[in-house]
């Protein structure tokens, strides 16, 4: 077991050296020219899954071999499923903007996150992996982080009747 982990994060680690450098050729182009302006910025979050597999999760606005084309941010959102309370937690990195010019969509199973503020810009869609229900969606706003709480639906049982066979 030792063995595939210390191999999957060797995988891992090298595999982030290269995006970053790649990142420090593409962000000195761009001052060179100065055809690119704005923040940029690109990592990685590692969590445990619940398999104890490492999950690899990208952020940011720059994407490894690409200059960037937007100075809309990707938040860093966490996703946090509470199975003792039947709920499924986001919680966004949202930093400079007022809860005014949040915008939360939660549409066909996927939780749309907008805000612009001056040029703080925020864009995040979010697949769920659970059925939710979309009327208990609620979300608060405080020191930069956005929490949208939905509550879990339970699975319906497939209804049916026995039939005799004759």
């Amino acid at each position: 077991m030792t063995m595939f982990f210390d191999d999957e994060f060797d995988r891992i680690f090298k595999r982030m050296s290269n995006s970053f450098a790649n990142l420090d050729d593409l962000f000195d182009d761009a001052k060179n020219t100065g055809s690119v302006s704005g923040p940029y910025y690109y990592g990685y979050t590692m969590t445990t899954g619940p398999d104890g597999k490492p999950i690899v999760r990208e952020y940011g606005n720059v994407k490894p071999g690409l200059l960037p084309h937007s100075d809309t941010r990707d938040p860093n959102v966490d996703t946090v499923v509470d199975e003792k309370e039947k709920t499924v937690k986001l919680i966004a990195e949202m930093p400079g903007v007022d809860k005014s010019n949040i915008n939360v969509v939660f549409e066909k199973n996927t939780v749309k996150i907008d805000a612009e503020q001056g040029k703080k810009k925020y864009h995040s869609q979010v697949p769920l992996k659970v059925k939710v229900d979309e009327n208990s969606v609620k979300a608060s706003y405080k020191n930069g982080i956005l929490e949208v709480t939905l509550k879990i639906l339970e699975e319906e049982k497939p209804q049916g009747k026995k039939v005799n066979v004759e």
